[in-house]
């Protein structure tokens, strides 16, 4: 799976990485008890710091989405897509929310906002 970093972005650069891997696991890019690249070898691919990709590696972890093998790298566990799902629900409901505040604040309507979506879709 190939991860892409927006520098530019709003995100930081492990939430990037923490988000396109959590992707990759709900779509079935990404299967159970497949292996992850090394945090050094994803540091290096993606041009980021080896703490980033650690934090990164973490979270996920914490989040019971992979595990460490010690002396073999990361896997990816089994999951529950539904409760996976949910939670990027939740995520994007807030990011929309924000984004729906910040488009009223420039004065957009509703028919405003979902013209722009639509073109945008």
């Amino acid at each position: 799976m190939k991860l892409i970093i927006k520098t530019q972005g709003t995100l930081a650069i492990y939430e990037q990485i923490v988000n396109q891997l959590k992707d990759g696991i709900v779509t079935g890019q990404l299967k159970t008890g497949e292996a992850l690249p090394s945090i050094r070898a994803l540091a290096s691919e993606l041009e980021v710091s080896v703490i980033t990709t650690k934090r990164a590696y973490e979270e996920l972890e914490k989040e019971g989405l992979i595990r460490s093998v010690a002396g073999k790298g990361f896997y990816v566990c089994e999951y529950n897509t539904d409760y996976l799902k949910e939670k990027q629900l939740i995520m994007l409901e807030e990011r929309l929310n924000e984004l729906i505040s910040d488009c009223k604040r420039a004065g957009l309507s509703k028919n405003d906002i979902k013209e722009m979506v639509e073109a945008l879709f």
